[in-house]
C-alpha cells in the first residue's frame, strides 16, 4: 500500500475522497459498484494503481471551498481519475481526440481498462477538422478501435478549443462519459466550478481524465 500513498500525494483534492483501484482490466459491473458507492477494488494490489475515482459533488465541495478553482492535482500524474456525479454510466461515451499521439494513447488506455464494460456503449469521437497526412491512418486507427469494443461509434469533425465546447456537447447530446486529457483539467475544474448545479448542469456526466 505503500506505493498508493506516494500517489495520492500529487492529489491538490482531499485524500478522503479519492478511491484507488488496482485492476489492468476493471471487471464488468464496475459502474454499478461505483454509483452504489463501491470503494477500492484489488484485482492486483501488488502492481499499484490504475485508476483513481472521486464523487464528483464532494470534489465540488471542495473547490467551492477556495477563493477560486484550481487543478485537481499539484503535479498530475499518468494514472487516470475518473469523476463520476449521480451515477456512473458507460452508455454514450464522448471521446476528445485531439490528433497527438498522446491523445491516441489515453483512448488505447481507456478501451483496455474498460473493455468489460463497454460493449453495449454508443460511442462518438471527435477530432479537429484538420489532420496532417502523415496522421490520418493513426486516426483512422483509432476509430476502428473503438468501433471494435464499443455497439455504435460515430465520428465527428469540430474544430473545438476549449473543454468548455466539448463539456458543453456532452450536455447536450446526453453523453453520460467524457474522455480527454489532464492536461485539460485546470479549465475543466473551471467550468465544473462556475456551472455546477447551474440551469445546463447534467448530472449523469462523468469524466475520465488521464495522459
Amino acid at each position: 500500500m505503500q506505493v498508493r500513498t506516494e500517489k495520492l500525494e500529487n492529489f491538490a483534492v482531499p485524500e478522503k475522497i479519492i478511491a484507488s483501484h488496482f485492476c489492468d482490466k476493471l471487471p464488468s459491473g464496475f459502474s454499478n459498484h461505483l454509483t452504489k458507492g463501491g470503494k477500492s477494488i484489488m484485482c492486483s494490489p501488488e502492481q499499484g494503481p490504475t485508476l483513481f475515482t472521486a464523487h464528483l459533488p464532494k470534489v465540488l465541495d471542495w473547490l467551492h471551498g477556495l477563493e477560486k478553482p484550481r487543478a485537481l492535482e499539484n503535479e498530475p500524474c499518468k494514472i487516470p481519475l475518473l469523476l463520476f456525479d449521480k451515477e456512473m454510466s458507460t452508455e454514450r461515451i464522448l471521446f476528445h481526440y485531439d490528433g497527438t499521439p498522446d491523445s491516441a494513447k489515453l483512448i488505447k488506455k481507456f478501451i483496455s481498462l474498460f473493455s468489460e464494460n463497454i460493449k453495449g456503449s454508443k460511442a462518438t469521437i471527435i477530432s479537429p477538422c484538420f489532420i496532417p497526412r502523415s496522421k490520418l491512418r493513426e486516426e483512422q486507427e483509432l476509430v476502428q478501435l473503438v468501433s471494435n469494443a464499443t455497439s455504435e461509434t460515430s465520428f465527428i469533425k469540430f474544430n473545438f478549443n476549449r473543454i468548455g465546447d466539448f463539456w458543453s456537447y456532452a450536455v447536450k447530446h446526453k453523453c453520460t462519459l467524457l474522455v480527454t486529457s489532464k492536461n485539460n483539467q485546470s479549465d475543466l475544474a473551471k467550468v465544473l466550478f462556475h456551472f455546477y448545479k447551474g440551469g445546463m448542469w447534467y448530472d449523469r456526466l462523468s469524466f475520465y481524465l488521464s495522459f
